[in-house]
């Protein structure tokens, strides 16, 4: 089997066990780790990863965990048949027990300032698993979107309780980046028909992006990036505007020196260093930006075949350096480079 459209014609099943080894080495795998926790006392100073998370503890920190979850679940369905399928069942049924899932859950409100912990980076891709989920008609997929559900509600929870208060985006290129968080989230309420929360996201998308123009997207990249800012926001306020109303946006918001920036490869001197490496996710970022983007825009406006192409030009580039053997991008650029290929809304 072999995905037939668009970016999916570099995607066979050999490439999809290739991609799926680096996340089946990873999920189980507890060093390095980067745990992130503020301990409350020095009896959690002391626990290890997977007493703090008995699930997303491995793959370095847990929000790559959490991305790799979500590219098995990707990969199965989109090749039942793939190499090495009864191993990535066993990983994730391993990691899908409602028991498991109700302790991940009860991190949040365990220690003292665990509510803000993995805000929003984390919180958007453990909704894209529960979206990938609960979008496959299969019995696995339904057996575990069943036991993700008690992480699922807390996340969503907390990005409720969030939004209102959230006066200002964050507009990195690193994880607290406020636009790609709410692309994931807005997804999410869309495929299982949350209106409310769909609306609040919408809102509050209006009130930080609305009114920017002539964005400094020339300034980009910094040399930590995995994200392009602006490209973050204008695939956000693509799901947000009706057509006629984001190409007027559009149009305002981008300079021609900010496109002429975005649209260069980024340059990865060093593929072992946890930090440069990002930059090999910031092309694939922008590459699935621009294709949402490019779909969003008037097959004649001047910027749709650019981007098509610069989509193709980063994916190409980048697909090769995915699985470098450095474990600095092995942990999670598999995760980028699936979903650059596969997103197409």
């Amino acid at each position: 089997m072999q995905a037939q459209t668009g970016n999916r014609n570099l995607f066979s099943k050999e490439v999809a066990a290739k991609l799926a080894s680096l996340p089946l080495h990873c999920i189980n795998n507890e060093w390095p780790n980067k745990t992130s926790h503020t301990s409350d006392s020095a009896t959690d100073h002391v626990l290890l990863p997977h007493q703090l998370h008995p699930v997303f503890y491995g793959c370095f920190d847990w929000h790559s965990s959490v991305h790799g979850h979500w590219m098995l679940v990707k990969l199965l369905k989109t090749f039942p048949d793939m190499p090495d399928r009864d191993k990535i069942i066993a990983v994730l049924n391993n990691s899908f027990q409602l028991e498991k899932m109700k302790e991940e859950a009860a991190y949040f409100s365990k220690y003292k300032v665990a509510s803000s912990w993995e805000r929003t980076y984390g919180w958007a891709w453990l909704l894209k698993l529960d979206e990938e989920l609960y979008t496959w008609n299969d019995p696995l997929g339904k057996q575990w979107y069943s036991s993700l559900q008690p992480l699922t509600q807390t996340i969503k929870e907390l990005w409720t309780k969030y939004l209102p208060k959230q006066t200002y985006p964050n507009r990195t290129g690193v994880h607290p980046n406020t636009a790609f968080g709410l692309v994931f989230a807005l997804d999410w309420a869309n495929a299982l028909n949350q209106p409310e929360f769909a609306a609040l996201i919408k809102q509050r998308s209006k009130d930080y992006y609305l009114g920017n123009k002539h964005t400094p997207a020339y300034m980009e990249p910094d040399g930590t990036d995995f994200l392009s800012p602006s490209l973050e926001i204008a695939d956000l306020m693509r799901r947000v505007l009706p057509k006629e109303e984001f190409l007027k946006w559009f149009n305002s918001f981008y300079t021609k020196e900010g496109i002429d920036n975005i649209t260069k490869m980024p340059q990865v001197s060093d593929r072992t260093d946890y930090q440069i490496v990002h930059l090999d996710g910031l092309s694939l970022s922008r590459a699935w930006c621009m294709k949402g983007i490019a779909k969003s825009l008037p097959a004649t406006h001047p910027y749709r075949k650019l981007f098509n192409a610069k989509a193709e030009e980063f994916l190409h580039h980048t697909l090769p350096h995915v699985t470098s053997g450095n474990y600095g991008g092995d942990h999670w650029l598999a995760s980028f480079a699936v979903y650059a290929i596969f997103e197409d809304r």
